[in-house]
């Protein structure tokens, strides 16, 4: 007995003992004892299935379709002045809501054709559509976004635009409850209502207003097409924006319009007949924002765009407090200044060749930190759209001069010298008036002496160092022999903020118009912290223009003057807390090239020059250089 007990258990000791899961594999030798086996690969993927199908079946219970979000309440974003007291209170939805029935079918099939083409036959949920979308991107093609056109109006209706894994599974599922609870026409009413269309227009009834001018049942199949376009991201696709975003819009058009055919959504013979791009008319200001209002709070949008990295569409959303750095009193006697000048100096009515179509741009800078304290944008933010004091295409003529001298003077020249008659820079005062030195030169003609003299510093130093003083490099115009006399086009304000760099010693601080940014109790960007001036010039670089510049009346001011034959006349004068650019120039309201600016206001007026003048003059209470 005690034998057959030994070898009994022996027997149980060699069997293997079983495992939950044999992994690594018994019996199977090299790769094959870690691959594993059909029945693994088969549980695991049943197991994850399991997983995420519970998990999906809980979320499911308890997410439910919320209240609508505080986007669909939209809020107004509100202006300050530098004193805080309100400038503006700007950016009420504009946005109306309307019925299906009053949006015409071809706007609906372009926007279905554009976004989510199996918009009738899915469930508010398109996987394919994500994973096609995906792929699509991955491959650089065209194609429709993942997300259909339900769940695109749960986030535009419920949700937050965060992008976030989190808001996404929600958007899922209640994407998927909307569509067992409202109708389809239900759902793309409300998709087309709260739509983002650009140019602050929410709903396809504020931008078919905003875009033609006509209400949303006026649309026609290509003017539909081009504002489905839009719904990919008005910032690439608004026409009026750039050249690239013409054309980005151009194409996709083109797209939509032969998707509606491939779709069975229209006709290739009416398709056929659309082959002229529906060109939207140019932007214009939302009510509300008329005279210089506009032009400010075109100023500071852009200055909080750049610096935030907010959208046109962030801003949209509404509920910032802004808090700027205008100046309400400098505003309104730059404003009394350039009307009562115009006024008195520009009549079209007795001189129409000469007087019409004149334009005014100024701004006022503090050249110790670069703030923006007051600025003239044109007659009326809500009919002249451009904004003059912050457009670039202008020449800046004599008024470019400093920094040519600032240039030579760093390189090593005297401003007390002079070009003798073999072109020799010589030091001393020249032998009659037709030898000036470089101080004289600077404020009294001499643009023959300017030319020698940027040749001679080198035309890339003067450009960098007007870069350096804080013009804008793509101001720069080429480097031919007109460049040191002023064939570069800056706007006012960095032509302020340029000579407010000489004003402070050649410390360079960039412009600015926004100290403040608050949404929801909370700083938004930074905006109380900026960047210390930077050393552009040689303090004794930027004494020595100023001197250069100095009149009997105690400020430096340069001009355009009588040698100057751009089409367009500036005055530039700063102190060492105030520095100021206007120009006066002619265009047509549609814009194109400038105007000849001979005999603008009489014969006397010398080309128009005498006006910027007089407008800085009635705007600091200060004589301007004549």
């Amino acid at each position: 007995m005690r034998p057959r007990r030994r070898k009994k258990e022996a027997t149980a000791a060699a069997a293997p003992r079983k495992r939950f899961v044999d992994y690594p594999r018994h019996g199977k030798r090299g790769v094959r004892r870690w691959l594993p086996s059909w029945r693994q690969w088969l549980g695991t993927v049943l197991f994850f299935v399991a997983c995420a199908t519970g998990l999906f079946a809980y979320v499911y219970a308890t997410v439910d379709i919320p209240d609508e979000n505080a986007a669909a309440r939209q809020e107004a974003n509100t202006y300050y002045w530098s004193d805080g007291s309100q400038l503006a209170s700007v950016g009420e939805v504009n946005r109306t809501m309307v019925h299906l029935s009053d949006v015409p079918e071809s706007a609906q099939n372009a926007v279905i054709a554009a976004e989510n083409e199996t918009f009738y036959r899915d469930r508010g949920v398109s996987f394919k559509g994500i994973v096609r979308a995906f792929a699509s991107t991955a491959g650089g093609e065209e194609t429709q976004g993942g997300s259909t056109i339900t769940q695109q109006y749960v986030k535009n209706t419920y949700l937050s635009q965060e992008q976030t894994a989190t808001r996404k599974v929600k958007e899922l599922v209640i994407a998927l409850k909307v569509d067992r609870t409202k109708s389809k026409q239900e759902v793309l009413q409300g998709y087309l209502n709260t739509s983002w269309f650009g140019r602050g227009a929410y709903g396809i009834e504020a931008a078919a207003q905003s875009y033609y001018g006509i209400p949303a049942k006026k649309l026609n199949p290509s003017q539909s097409a081009m504002l489905a376009a839009l719904l990919k991201g008005a910032e690439l696709y608004d026409p009026s924006v750039s050249t690239g975003n013409h054309e980005r819009a151009v194409e996709r058009w083109k797209w939509i319009l032969d998707r509606e055919v491939r779709t069975g959504r229209m006709s290739r013979a009416e398709r056929d007949t659309y082959r002229t791009f529906p060109e939207p008319r140019k932007p214009s200001m939302a009510g509300g924002l008329g005279g210089q209002t506009g032009y400010l709070v075109d100023v500071a949008n852009k200055y909080i765009k750049q610096r935030a990295m907010l959208t046109e569409q962030d801003l949209a959303h509404g509920g910032y407090r802004i808090h700027t750095t205008f100046d309400k009193a400098r505003m309104q006697r730059l404003k009394k200044s350039v009307d009562d000048v115009v006024a008195q100096g520009i009549d079209p009515a007795e001189r129409p060749d000469s007087d019409t179509d004149v334009q005014v741009g100024a701004a006022s800078v503090r050249p110790s930190d670069g703030a923006v304290l007051a600025l003239y944008g044109g007659p009326d933010a809500t009919k002249h759209f451009a904004n003059n004091a912050d457009t670039s295409g202008v020449p800046v003529g004599s008024a470019f001069k400093p920094f040519v001298l600032a240039a030579a003077l760093e390189g090593g020249a005297d401003a007390d010298s002079y070009y003798d008659d073999a072109g020799k820079l010589r030091s001393g005062q020249g032998p009659d008036e037709n030898h000036p030195t470089l101080r004289r030169a600077l404020t009294s003609g001499g643009n023959a002496t300017y030319v020698r003299l940027g040749k001679e510093a080198g035309p890339g130093q003067v450009r960098d160092t007007a870069v350096r003083a804080g013009l804008l490099k793509g101001s720069m115009a080429r480097l031919d022999e007109s460049f040191p006399i002023g064939s570069s086009t800056p706007s006012a304000v960095r032509m302020a903020a340029a000579y407010g760099t000489f004003a402070n010693e050649g410390l360079q601080s960039d412009p600015y118009s926004v100290t403040k940014v608050v949404k929801d109790g909370s700083s938004v960007g930074g905006f109380e912290s900026r960047a210390k001036a930077r050393r552009a010039l040689a303090k004794e670089t930027a004494e020595e223009v100023t001197e250069a510049l100095r009149t009997p009346e105690g400020h430096a001011a340069a001009r355009t003057g009588d040698q100057d034959r751009m089409n367009s006349a500036w005055y530039v004068g700063y102190t060492d807390s105030l520095s100021t650019a206007v120009t006066m120039f002619r265009t047509k309201p549609d814009g194109g090239p400038l105007l000849p600016m001979t005999a603008v206001g009489g014969e006397d007026s010398r080309r128009g020059t005498v006006f910027p003048a007089r407008i800085w003059a009635g705007y600091t209470g200060a004589e301007a250089r004549p």
